[in-house]
């Protein structure tokens, strides 16, 4: 039976320990997932290098809110890729896009020449591209490693004919790696459906830090006010029985 590669979403040192524990083939590891998956700090990614051996990819990405950079926003994700490969990680993911949402192409061939062949990953910028097909041919032009997709949909699980078609349409010149809501209860399908060879999910459980009690009307976020007694951690459990299934 073909092995399906796991790579799980990590926001911190501690999801990517878990992860390898639970027996994760690959992890991405960002920061602040809330938003959608921001660049992790350096002390998180030498903590997790250090105590595992599992791959990581680490994500490039300033901001939240799109994928169209300013000038010192790309040269901060420059300086970011430099220490982040100087310092344990062993790819790279990013999406560059032009305000029309069409691959950005020498930004992206910058960050490829600057990874010196190790695995550079296009996320899910790519589910905002107009037309899936030129944009995935451009960049198997441009030697990216992984294409991250939801299918174009919110959930994956609603696209998994548009993955099949963009396995199919790859051909093994570029991996797809679907991603966005998949689960242990739909994992199977989406694998059947698509034919994918590997998945990435985001397991997480609620953490609570009750050193914010003492003052409840207090908060450090933003409008949105989440709970300030809480935080979210990848649930190894559910990892391992994610691996368990598919073995």
């Amino acid at each position: 039976m073909k092995k399906t590669l796991v790579e799980v979403c990590c926001g911190s040192a501690d999801d990517v320990i878990r992860s390898y524990q639970a027996g994760a083939d690959r992890v991405e590891l960002n920061s602040n997932l809330f938003l959608g998956g921001l660049t992790p700090s350096l002390g998180e990614l030498i903590v997790a290098s250090r105590q595992t051996d599992i791959e990581i990819i680490a994500m490039l990405r300033p901001r939240e809110g799109g994928f169209c950079y300013t000038e010192m926003e790309f040269a901060t994700i420059i300086e970011d890729a430099r220490l982040l490969l100087a310092n344990g990680a062993d790819g790279l993911v990013f999406g560059f896009l032009h305000s029309d949402g069409t691959i950005d192409v020498e930004r992206t061939k910058t960050l490829i020449a600057l990874a010196n062949g190790r695995p550079c990953v296009f996320h899910r910028a790519f589910d905002v591209v107009p037309d899936w097909k030129t944009a995935l041919d451009t960049l198997i032009e441009l030697g990216i490693r992984r294409v991250l997709t939801s299918g174009q949909e919110s959930n994956v699980f609603f696209a998994t004919d548009t993955v099949r078609d963009m396995i199919h349409y790859a051909d093994g010149r570029i991996e797809i790696l679907p991603g966005a809501g998949i689960t242990l209860k739909n994992m199977q399908r989406v694998i059947t459906e698509t034919g994918c060879d590997q998945i990435h999910v985001a397991c997480h459980q609620p953490q609570i830090d009750t050193s914010t009690n003492n003052n409840r009307q207090i908060f450090f976020g933003g409008a949105l006010y989440p709970p300030e007694d809480r935080f979210n951690m990848i649930d190894p459990d559910a990892i391992s029985q994610i691996i368990k299934t598919l073995q």
